[in-house]
């Protein structure tokens, strides 16, 4: 199976976790339960859900965030997605899909998750599944310039205290990166 390796990564990385609030503790009990249920967690092909990694990108200073505009979504969002039988852990898929979304070379992960995030979704499978979001801190360079991919219709820093609007969902993992700087 091409995902054994991160299946085992996965939730050697959960189990020794330990969030900072009871309702993250709730979650990461509940994506161990997922993992030890399913061989085929960490795969897009899961149909009742899988983990995705995804990764909070800050400037060098924590002043900006930077976010895609997901053109299948409709909104502005952090930079992540699913997993590939080649990565190694959710923090290589995290900085991965950070990497190939931002066009930002030598990006730094704190390979130490900060939140986790369960949201219903239609995804890739075009069928309704949920995506169990490992949410990591990542930080650019001080001369950091991103390119949009042909993931999002647009790219762009915005400030961590002045986010676009339909973004409020995103505070709370900004405001848990920014504990980190």
């Amino acid at each position: 199976m091409p995902h054994e390796a991160l299946h085992t990564s996965a939730t050697s990385t959960l189990d020794t976790w330990r969030p900072g609030t009871a309702s993250q503790e709730s979650l990461r009990q509940s994506y161990l339960g997922f993992l030890a249920a399913r061989a085929d967690a960490c795969a897009r092909s899961c149909e009742p859900g899988h983990l995705t990694a995804s990764a909070v990108v800050l400037d060098d200073a924590g002043e900006h965030v930077l976010l895609t505009l997901h053109p299948r979504v409709g909104r502005w969002l952090q930079l992540g997605g699913h997993c590939e039988p080649e990565d190694a852990s959710l923090a290589d898929a995290a900085l991965r899909e950070a990497t190939e979304e931002s066009g930002i070379a030598g990006l730094k992960i704190d390979p130490e998750p900060l939140r986790l995030d369960v949201h219903p979704i239609t995804c890739s499978l075009g069928l309704p599944t949920r995506h169990f979001d490992v949410q990591f801190l990542v930080r650019a360079r001080a001369d950091a310039e991103p390119v949009a991919s042909d993931e999002s219709d647009d790219l762009r820093w915005w400030p961590v205290n002045a986010l676009p609007p339909g973004t409020e969902d995103l505070t709370e993992l900004i405001a848990a990166a920014l504990e980190r700087v």
